[in-house]
């Protein structure tokens, strides 16, 4: 009797091991995705559901009711910067993301209780720190899985986009690009580098900013080119693409052909067939 109670003891011990070992897939996957949107970090954190032949918007998600947007705990946003929501200021920090889906048009809600599994148990509105009405658009292929991520991403702003079945909604996050940089760029000129110099220049050439501003610190960079060295292709390619913005089209030719016997040297394919295709476009009548 006490072989069969101890042999029963072991076999039951191997059996809870072996559960504990067991290791199975989630029928909503968890995603994480952390973006850069001009100088922001953006990181979506959610679970995503898939449609498995069911049918989502209107059975599956009801409309005109509050959606979890997405599966298990809450999906949750985090903001390093202040932004914009649809027009509407969201200060940095991490929210719920909530929806109110209907057929011709969505609520997307950003609520500061981040800790419920689902829905909040008692809905507060207090805590809704934006809402926005969004217009769904209907897509000519089908997502299987729900899925949420940013894109048309520009320096100033970038689209969060919620996409399952065949809609989606697309959001404009608008973010503190310029007045990050410019702050980062007045402090950088109190003892600039030469790459202090260059990636001034580039922001203010790339943002359509004050053009003579521009050609005044890459020329500033290009003058802290150590003695019996080079200046390097990158920066006089800059420099070019700045004097044909500003109409000098024949100083931009002879910088860009500088540029480009720096990038023959340095055998640098990209640099050389840019340097060509704007010495050619520019010096045409």
């Amino acid at each position: 009797m006490k072989k069969i109670f101890a042999t029963a003891v072991i076999v039951m011990a191997f059996m809870l091991s072996a559960t504990a070992q067991i290791q199975t897939p989630q029928a909503s996957p968890k995603a994480v995705i952390e973006q850069t949107v001009g100088l922001t970090t953006v990181k979506i954190d959610y679970s995503r559901p898939s449609a498995r032949g069911r049918s989502v918007y209107g059975e599956l998600v009801p409309f005109g009711r509050l959606w979890r947007t997405g599966a298990n705990a809450n999906t949750i946003v985090t903001f390093s910067d202040d932004v914009l929501i649809g027009g509407k200021s969201l200060s940095a920090g991490s929210y719920a993301l909530y929806t109110q889906p209907k057929a011709d048009t969505w609520d997307v809600i950003f609520y500061t209780d981040t800790n419920n599994w689902g829905l909040p148990e008692k809905w507060d509105e207090k805590k809704e720190a934006v809402r926005v009405p969004v217009k769904p658009e209907f897509l000519n292929r089908n997502v299987e899985t729900l899925t949420i991520g940013l894109n048309a991403l520009e320096n100033d702003y970038g689209f969060l986009e919620i996409a399952w079945e065949k809609t989606m909604v697309a959001l404009k996050i608008e973010v503190p690009t310029k007045a990050t940089a410019l702050k980062s760029i007045d402090e950088a000129m109190s003892g600039p580098t030469q790459g202090a110099y260059f990636a001034a220049a580039q922001y203010f050439y790339q943002s359509n900013a004050d053009m003579n501003k521009a050609l005044t610190w890459i020329n500033a960079g290009i003058d802290k080119t150590p003695k019996g060295e080079e200046t390097p292709f990158y920066m006089l390619r800059q420099k070019s693409l700045i004097q044909a913005k500003l109409g000098d089209k024949k100083g931009a030719i002879e910088t860009a052909k500088l540029s480009l016997q720096g990038a023959e040297k340095a055998k640098n394919a990209d640099y050389i067939k840019m340097n060509k295709d704007s010495i050619n476009e520019w010096g045409k009548k």
